[in-house]
């Protein structure tokens, strides 16, 4: 008998890990995307890793989501500009400006301060949706901040006193609210929009967007690079951290919901962190340990007062 059931407990223990494997592969894909952005740095200019990492997307993406267009030309027109608002700060602008700043920053610095975006959501929950904001949630807000400034000022007052600040690390705070304001927006996309078919929809804006973007980059700024290098990150930020992360993540969270999945997103800056050490031989001081604690403490007493969270739907 006892061997009988073994299959089926394996069976049980495997479909309830496999959402969270799922999950897991998200982290590591988009914890290569920041890691891979830092080293990009000498071999593709921002604006043209982001334009062809979202054209590699779309074409990823056409199979399935064009048969699911059929019908929706209505309902994509009542999302037009919302859709578009989504696009330009969720994914254009985000992610050109996340290139730039780590083009003067470690990755390091840059995933542990993005650690601090559920609390960049809550307070742009409560701009614009008028959210409550509890004590207990102001009092997380105020540590995570806490945290990123002992990373930012690596810990050190003197740093604070002389404004001795790493202009990359300004870049990847200050772009932290366009994510979180992309997050916020997207509980008001109309339901008969699939994600597949809104990220879809997404790629398509963002290449028209970045476009312009790509041309001034390589009229006035930097030219355009292509090279093997650049063909690699193009693939691993088109494919994986894109197109393989997102269908992962979306399958996780219809698998076990978005409050359960939300908590992988602490797996990210693990892994970066490990990545960026691993491959960039970027060091590991007692300030990123220091500020990490601060600001995840910050991001748990936030959430944990939350009767809902909301999840990252991609990087």
């Amino acid at each position: 008998m006892a061997t009988r059931t073994a299959p089926h407990r394996l069976a049980g223990r495997f479909e309830a890990a496999y959402p969270y494997l799922l999950l897991t592969v998200t982290m590591l894909c988009w914890a290569g995307n920041w890691v891979i952005g830092r080293a990009a740095r000498d071999v593709i200019p921002p604006a043209e890793l982001t334009f062809f990492r979202w054209i590699l997307a779309a074409a990823c993406l056409a199979p399935f989501a064009i048969p699911r267009l059929k019908g929706k030309a209505a309902v994509i027109r009542r999302n037009a500009l919302l859709i578009a608002t989504l696009s330009i700060f969720g994914a254009a602008f985000f992610q050109v400006a996340v290139y730039t700043g780590l083009h003067y920053t470690s990755a390091i610095n840059a995933v542990l301060m993005n650690s601090v975006t559920p609390l960049m959501i809550i307070g742009v929950a409560w701009l614009l949706d008028g959210e409550r904001v509890t004590p207990r949630q102001l009092l997380g807000m105020l540590l995570s901040f806490i945290g990123i400034f002992i990373i930012i000022f690596q810990g050190d007052p003197e740093t604070l006193l002389h404004l001795r600040i790493n202009t990359g690390d300004l870049i990847i705070f200050f772009t932290l609210p366009a994510w979180a304001l992309y997050c916020v927006l997207l509980r008001r996309v109309s339901k008969e929009l699939d994600t597949l078919t809104l990220l879809f929809l997404i790629s398509l804006c963002c290449i028209a967007v970045l476009a312009p973007a790509f041309w001034i980059e390589q009229q006035f700024i930097e030219p355009a690079r292509f090279s093997l290098p650049g063909l690699a990150i193009v693939l691993y930020t088109g494919i994986l951290a894109s197109f393989l992360a997102y269908l992962c993540w979306n399958r996780g969270i219809e698998l076990i919901g978005p409050n359960r999945a939300g908590f992988t997103t602490h797996l990210l800056p693990a892994f970066a962190t490990l990545l960026a050490v691993a491959l960039l031989g970027e060091t590991l001081h007692a300030y990123h340990l220091v500020g990490i604690a601060v600001i995840l403490l910050g991001v748990w007493l936030a959430s944990s007062a939350r009767k809902k969270k909301v999840a990252d739907p991609l990087d």
